[in-house]
This record gives C-alpha cells, structure tokens and sequence, in this order.
C-alpha cells in the first residue's frame, strides 16, 4: 500500500491527525475486545475528537474498523521489511517471520491482538503482510527454492499456521513462544519442499538485530 504524502498545510496536517487518531481509537478496541459494536460517540470519546468530526472521514463504523485493520496489518509488514532487509534468501524469511510474529505477541501486544482477531479475512488482500508473504513465496517459486506450483494456495497455508502461532502465544503464554516458532517454521518449509535437512538448518538461523 503506497505510502500518502504528507500533509502540506495546517488545515490538512489537523485532518490527518484527527482521521489518525480515530483509526487508532479502532485499533485499541479491536485489540482489547474485538467488538466492532461499539458506538460512533464512545469512538470520538476515546479518540478525544467531536463527534461530527467522524463523518468527515469515514461513512461507517465499518469503514473505519477496516481501515483499522488495513493499518495494523500495514504495520506488522513493515515491521517485517524493516528487519529482513537483506535477507536474499525467502525460505529465511518466511522461518524469520514466524519467529519474529512469536516475539511480536510480547513486544506489540495490541497489534498481535488485531492479527489475531481481524486478519483472517485479509489473508488475501493486496496490502499490508499478505502482499508481502505472497512477494517471498513467488520468489521462492522463481529461484526453485520452493517446489509448490500456486503461491496463492501456498499463502493459505502459510497464513493458516502463521495466525494459529499467534493464538497459541496468546492461548498458552506458559510455553517457549520461540521454540513453537521455530518448529512451525521448519514444518512450513518442509511443506514449502525444502529439504528436511535444509529446513532445519534455516528455521534456526539467527536473527537480523533489531536497530
């Protein structure tokens, strides 16, 4: 999703901190409850905007509880792209998403939360991670490093386990978030059809530093 240009003067600059700050108003309920019933005016509240100032924005509630979800979803890929930049390799960076995902569930609870709730019915979007995990399984595909033959079905797949990872860090914190990470990894690329071998070997290589 292309980034919007920066707000040029002080009228636009204002409505884009007040779209913001109901977006993120959207996020901390999603996050802390998945309710999207909540109402237009306990939304302003938490957003500390008028109430008019909602339809200035956005149509709907559901409008804007996607748009939230667009915008966790960004967030987590980006996440993604900020630490992986220079991995050439895509079956290292699928095993590196699934361990940072596990890390993440500690380090960015309410956007892990969202992920958990909200990103099944993205898992095909044209934005935020998916396009993103789409990117590496395609280059996967061209460079004979995974042997499936449709990077679509191959998302499902790898989505499908992604978002089971994150509710099993949430469902049972009392376990080793990156030792699970590390296992599903494996099997995800054993699945993907790289070697067994290979697979173990790349689900447990270290990870970039954070900057």
């Amino acid at each position: 999703m292309p980034t919007p240009a920066p707000p040029t003067n002080r009228f636009e600059r204002r409505r884009a901190e007040t779209r913001g700050a109901l977006v993120r108003a959207a996020r901390q309920i999603l996050a802390e409850t998945g309710d999207t019933g909540a109402s237009i005016q306990v939304i302003a509240e938490r957003a500390d905007v008028g109430f008019g100032s909602f339809y200035n924005h956005f149509e709907s509630k559901t409008e804007l509880f996607e748009a939230a979800v667009a915008d966790a979803l960004e967030e987590f890929g980006q996440a993604f792209d900020d630490r992986l930049t220079g991995i050439d390799d895509a079956a290292e960076l699928v095993a590196a998403g699934f361990r940072l995902s596990a890390r993440m569930a500690d380090s960015h609870p309410e956007l892990m939360q969202i992920l958990r709730r909200r990103a099944l019915a993205h898992l095909h979007s044209d934005n935020g991670l998916a396009r993103r995990a789409l990117r590496d399984l395609q280059a996967g595909m061209d460079s004979g490093r995974f042997t499936v033959r449709d990077p679509v079905v191959a998302l499902s797949a790898l989505g499908g386990t992604l978002l089971s990872l994150v509710e099993l860090r949430f469902a049972r914190p009392d376990l080793d978030g990156d030792e699970a990470a590390v296992t599903l990894a494996e099997m995800v690329l054993r699945m993907l059809g790289v070697p067994p071998d290979d697979a173990h070997e790349v689900a447990r290589r270290p990870l970039p530093e954070a900057d």
